[in-house]
């Protein structure tokens, strides 16, 4: 296997781990997981989490700090992550009365991760 296959074998593992802890971390505050690295027509969600009448589209990345998590994730990114949540939304019976938001979660090494709901308020 060349360097470069190895990298992206590391970073996905890496990434599955991420949205592990992320998904544990989120259950621990009682969202309940409804799907991991769903693809859908607009983006790809890392998790998908529900608690109430809020639906989550959870943005998991791993990164040195948190302001590096937060601007990793672009405009267009986010657009397209609210456009997946919301049709995902519309087209699940239970979940088409859930308030969609886009939330972050940020893994650094040695911290605990932090979850910030609705991460880009209107951005």
């Amino acid at each position: 296997m060349n360097s470069r296959t190895a990298r992206g074998a590391q970073a996905r593992l890496s990434g599955r781990r991420a949205e592990a802890w992320a998904a544990a971390w989120l259950m621990a505050k009682g969202y309940r997981i409804l799907g991991f690295r769903l693809k859908t027509p607009q983006a790809e969600i890392d998790l998908l989490a529900k608690r109430g009448d809020v639906l989550a589209v959870v943005e998991v990345k791993r990164r040195t700090t948190l302001e590096v998590a937060l601007e990793t994730v672009t405009f267009d990114q986010r657009d397209r992550l609210r456009r997946a949540g919301a049709a995902l939304a519309a087209n699940r019976p239970g979940l088409s009365r859930c308030a969609v938001r886009l939330d972050l979660l940020a893994l650094a090494p040695g911290r605990l991760p932090r979850h910030i709901p609705d991460a880009w308020k209107g951005g």
